[in-house]
């Protein structure tokens, strides 16, 4: 049974603890009536339960529903690797750790040559010395080719927003499920999928930024996890066939390694992304006071002011309940060649995981469609 804090039977003991508590306040406030100081101290620390549970229990409700942490070591910031030695191998092969796999079902089948295999994996960078944990799935058509046909796979890096962690990208937005679904109606190539979250130095929100004395995030999904996954599993380094997507701040990160490494990443798709880094408690200073580093991280002044890439981008957004749409409307029209422009935009949506799970498929269809490994 899962206790975590994404889990439902931790929900559900928050609520009985909650429910039970209400009632034992109920029925011990006659007996605390008079005064005096312990009547006043038990009316106090009953009204103070009454208030920690109920809480805790709303708190874990809004967990369950969005997906901020899946675990009570993901909360409290306590699951970390250890750094990076200067040993650590450029090349890749030594940078990623298989730590298991995680069982899975679909379709009526739970076997891995029928759906494929999702492995939990951790990628340590060499070069920006950060490390992250994710998933990498695999498509059934993986175990049974030749090492240059799975040269030929193409590769999608998935990114959840912040606070998340890489879990909700296969329990609540189902990448692996969607993408199995496309694959077998024809109307996407089999790929692999490599799940993970921006926040490769917790607590912080680096937003994928290379800090300036501080944690190498831009350098860790630009270079280090492109190596270390492409030599671990003998993948494409070619830039043609790595793509990468996201939601929310995971999308602004999809959007910016594109533009800025196109020679890592030649298309990239955003649902809901912001244009900019934020500043803010959980940011700090990202860019060490540097006013024109902080200029280069803005999309739209990027498309405005610099040389575009010849890169595929993708946004989405909806017309209503989306505080995003109109910076959207402003990236789209602001995309010239060789750059290109594509979007999804609903009628009505909003920044939450229901928006986000319709427009996953087309987007991950669209994404994929436009990698072609060499």
């Amino acid at each position: 049974m899962k206790w975590d804090i994404g889990g439902a039977p931790a929900l559900f003991l928050a609520v009985l603890v909650a429910v039970a508590v209400f009632g034992a306040a109920v029925w011990l406030w006659p007996r605390l009536a008079g005064r005096g100081v312990r009547p006043v101290l038990g009316r106090a620390g009953l009204q103070l339960a009454i208030t920690l549970t109920t809480g805790a229990a709303l708190l874990l409700a809004v967990n369950s529903s969005y997906g901020f942490y899946g675990s009570w070591h993901d909360l409290l910031s306590l699951r970390r690797e250890d750094p990076v030695t200067s040993g650590a191998d450029a090349s890749g092969r030594d940078a990623l750790l298989v730590r298991g796999t995680r069982s899975w079902r679909h379709a009526g089948s739970d076997d891995p040559a029928v759906i494929g295999r999702i492995e939990a994996v951790t990628v340590r960078g060499a070069r920006g010395g950060l490390s992250g944990q994710g998933y990498v799935y695999l498509p059934p058509q993986y175990a049974h080719a030749s090492a240059g046909r799975r040269a030929e796979f193409p590769v999608v890096l998935a990114l959840s927003g912040f606070p998340s962690t890489p879990a909700v990208l296969i329990d609540r937005l189902r990448y692996p499920q969607l993408a199995l679904d496309a694959v077998r109606a024809g109307r996407m190539r089999p790929a692999v999928l490599v799940l993970m979250t921006p926040t490769v130095a917790p607590p912080r929100d680096t937003q994928c930024v290379d800090v300036p004395g501080g944690p190498q995030a831009h350098t860790f999904f630009a270079r280090d996890l492109r190596a270390a996954v492409s030599s671990y599993y003998g993948l494409t380094r070619d830039a043609r066939g790595w793509g990468v997507m996201g939601h929310s701040v995971g999308g602004y990160c999809a959007l910016k390694l594109a533009l800025r490494t196109p020679d890592a990443y030649r298309a990239a798709a955003a649902l809901s992304a912001p244009y900019a880094a934020a500043r803010d408690a959980d940011t700090g200073d990202l860019f060490g006071g540097d006013a024109d580093r902080a200029l280069r991280d803005d999309l739209l002044w990027r498309l405005r002011n610099l040389p575009q890439p010849p890169v595929s981008l993708l946004v989405a957004s909806s017309r209503t309940d989306e505080h995003q749409y109109p910076a959207t409307l402003e990236f789209i029209d602001a995309v010239r060649p060789p750059a290109r422009a594509s979007s999804i935009i609903l009628a009505s949506g909003g920044h939450t995981y229901e928006t986000w799970a319709r427009e996953v498929p087309p987007a991950l269809e669209w994404l994929v469609g436009r990698l072609s490994p060499h």
